[in-house]
């Protein structure tokens, strides 16, 4: 009885079941409304995608062989050293100063090439560094939200290999 009392009162102040089922309704679909304008609005500014040879860039750059050039004539110093240690090591009969030759020059020459390939590390890393500002900062003037290696995408997104090459030493 009670329970019947309280709905006849909720009737009374004009809050009928069918009255709360059409404003359940229209909140719905206002609410489903508002959602869809948003999808709408959000799917009409497709993404640009760019996508970059990083191995063209790579070998197209001045810094990257003048690297490979200097990175030579180190290998050339560091292989003269080798020989003149072997002929200076092949010239001494006693065992003794053989030893201290060869230990001698194994420490000079691992520590030739520790150097050499810190250096080249080093120049490489920022080379790879002015590579990426230089993708970076043109991407961004050319308004693209993404840029991928080119060797990773299969299908899609504008080359702009020849676009960023252009700016890079």
């Amino acid at each position: 009885m009670r329970f019947r009392a309280n709905i006849l009162a909720g009737q009374k102040k004009g809050f009928t079941m069918t009255k709360k089922i059409s404003f359940l309704f229209i909140c719905l679909m206002a609410f489903a409304l508002g959602y869809s304008i948003n999808n709408i609005a959000i799917s009409d500014t497709a993404p640009k995608i760019a996508v970059v040879d990083v191995q063209t860039l790579i070998q197209n750059s001045s810094q990257v062989k003048q690297l490979k050039a200097d990175q030579e004539k180190k290998i050339v110093e560091m292989q003269n050293t080798i020989k003149k240690a072997q002929d200076e090591i092949s010239k001494e009969k006693d065992p003794a100063k053989v030893a201290a030759l060869e230990e001698k020059y194994r420490s000079q020459i691992n520590a030739q090439k520790v150097a050499l390939d810190k250096e080249y590390n080093d120049k490489l890393t920022k080379i790879d560094t002015e590579i990426r500002a230089n993708v970076i900062e043109k991407a961004k003037s050319l308004n693209y939200c993404l840029v991928l290696p080119k060797s990773m995408v299969l299908y899609g997104g504008e080359d702009i290999t020849d676009v960023i090459a252009k700016g890079i030493k």
